[in-house]
């Protein structure tokens, strides 16, 4: 029997009186963190929620989302995390898709659940619970957490093989897709990612983003998996989380390049105030080199990346690399293959484009009921990632692009990310997003929207001209450029370039 959160019990038994989660001015100890999880897994039962049923949860970061999740699947439930930015139509569509049996919310939601309810016949009243008080309207149960019921919790056989969760993708491209993983797949989380990390029982794991995405269960999962402490902020806020950091001795934080941009341009940042750091992780998008190096410069030996999908490849780059491989976002783990594929299905050699392929121990199990996906993507037991890059003679992995962002202008492939990397050695830019829009004599044409940093004077053209004096080719040139107060994003922080493109070729943005 595989038991994920027999982790809880385990460490409430051994360390009881160790410190295992901090929010806010909340310090739970194991034990008092196990006796969350045990009353949550309680009320479940209570409920009638039967092993693989789902579980679905539209939550901010809070600690009664930490005790979900590992409460549900100590039943044998299957956690469905939900996004709390999601509209009506995107949330009724994801519960539908998912069968979620049970919803666990909060009071700001109950306008909108209000708004679905009759869109889903499957989701009984009695199932939509809230954490943050009683809510009248669903009157047959409606007990918050601290008045679940007390008693034996029913023991449930859960094999490798069950369904731990259904990650829905962001979205920040299609349709979001229910990406299913096992019990066997989040304990490859917790051994792999722990021995990556280089975590211990003593470690302290803070993460400042939504845990409601796959990549906080990159940092989640081992610091659970070993005992450490784990610190969760709310909402991300780049001053307090330097706070928290010199306050709490974190030793390892992950968090997105928008977030580690914003760290390094907070106007409390030092490195003496970081100097606890053991591990500083960047994943979710390409951070530019530019920053890289900068990070290296003040805060050297601590700068992992990490190139991943949810749907269970990735590669690393380990801070011992990080110099000697600059531009490169590492090479696969141990148990992990990765080859880069042409168009005709045959494999490229080291500094050829193509698009990168990979497998190992964590790949999912498919797409939730969508078989005709899942065939797309895992051929003869192979993830098609849909970017694009080339290895060196090493085996270290370069990403180029995403093949989707891959922008056709007259036949000849512009790659955005070589642009932005342009962009970003520009003093005034803080960010930049590259994407390709409509044009009547290319098919395709870049356009950039840039970020400046407080107090840049720069103007669009200005910049515009700047970066088009220094790209590699012509083709490259910017068609336009738009300066932006703030980038459209999701919940887990990422840019919506999609969102970009459509406003720009609707002619809401005015440009350059």
């Amino acid at each position: 029997m595989l038991q994920l959160a027999s982790l809880i019990k385990h460490h409430s038994t051994f360390r009881p009186d160790q410190v295992a989660v901090v929010f806010e001015q909340e310090r739970l100890t194991w034990c008092e963190f196990d006796a969350r999880v045990n009353r949550c897994a309680r009320l479940l039962q209570s409920l009638g929620v039967q092993k693989g049923e789902r579980v679905a949860t539209v939550l901010s970061n809070c600690r009664e989302l930490l005790e979900i999740y590992w409460a549900v699947p100590s039943i044998g439930a299957v956690l469905v995390p939900l996004s709390p930015l999601l509209m009506a139509s995107g949330l009724a569509s994801l519960l539908r898709d998912s069968g979620a049996v049970c919803l666990i919310t909060q009071r700001s939601m109950a306008p909108m659940v209000d708004q679905i309810r009759d869109e889903l016949p499957g989701l009984t009243a009695a199932h939509v619970l809230m954490i943050d008080g009683p809510w009248a309207d669903y009157a047959d149960y409606t007990a918050p957490f601290g008045n679940s019921p007390d008693g034996r919790l029913e023991p449930v056989s859960i094999a490798q093989d069950d369904l731990f969760n259904v990650m829905y993708t962001s979205g920040t491209t299609g349709l979001p897709k229910g990406i299913m993983h096992t019990h066997f797949v989040r304990s490859m989380y917790c051994t792999l990612f722990a021995s990556a990390w280089r975590m211990s029982p003593e470690s302290v794991v803070l993460h400042t983003g939504a845990i409601v995405f796959n990549g906080a269960f990159v940092t989640m999962m081992p610091c659970f998996y070993l005992g450490a402490r784990y610190v969760l902020q709310r909402q991300f806020d780049p001053e307090e989380a330097i706070e928290i950091i010199a306050r709490e001795r974190v030793t390892h934080t992950m968090m997105v390049p928008a977030q580690i941009i914003a760290v390094l341009n907070s106007p409390n940042f030092s490195a003496e105030r970081l100097s606890s750091l053991q591990m500083i992780l960047s994943l979710g998008a390409p951070l530019y080199q530019e920053q890289k190096d900068l990070l290296n410069r003040l805060l050297p030996d601590r700068f992992y990346e990490l190139y991943g999908l949810t749907e269970g490849f990735w590669t690393i780059l380990d801070k011992t690399q990080s110099l000697r491989k600059a531009g490169s976002v590492g090479s696969p783990p141990c148990f992990y293959e990765l080859r880069i594929v042409r168009e005709d299905g045959s494999d490229a050699p080291p500094g050829e484009v193509g698009e990168i392929v990979g497998r190992g121990p964590s790949l999912m199990s498919g797409y939730y009921d969508r078989p005709d996906l899942t065939a797309q993507a895992i051929r003869d037991g192979w993830l098609f990632t849909g970017d694009l890059g080339y290895t060196d003679g090493e085996g270290y992995l370069y990403l180029v692009d995403r093949k989707k962002d891959m922008i056709d202008s007259g036949g000849v492939k512009i790659y955005p990310r070589d642009i932005e990397e342009v962009a970003a050695r520009h003093p005034d830019v803080r960010e930049v997003a590259v994407f390709g829009v409509t044009h009547e004599k290319w098919g395709e044409t870049p356009v950039a929207a840039v970020l400046l940093h407080d107090g840049a004077t720069v103007g669009a053209c200005e910049l515009r001209d700047w970066i088009n004096a220094r790209v590699d080719a012509r083709y490259q040139r910017l068609h336009a450029l738009k300066i932006m107060d703030e980038f459209p994003r999701n919940a887990a922080g990422k840019t919506l370039k999609r969102t970009m493109r459509d406003n720009y070729q609707a002619g809401n943005c005015e440009s350059c």
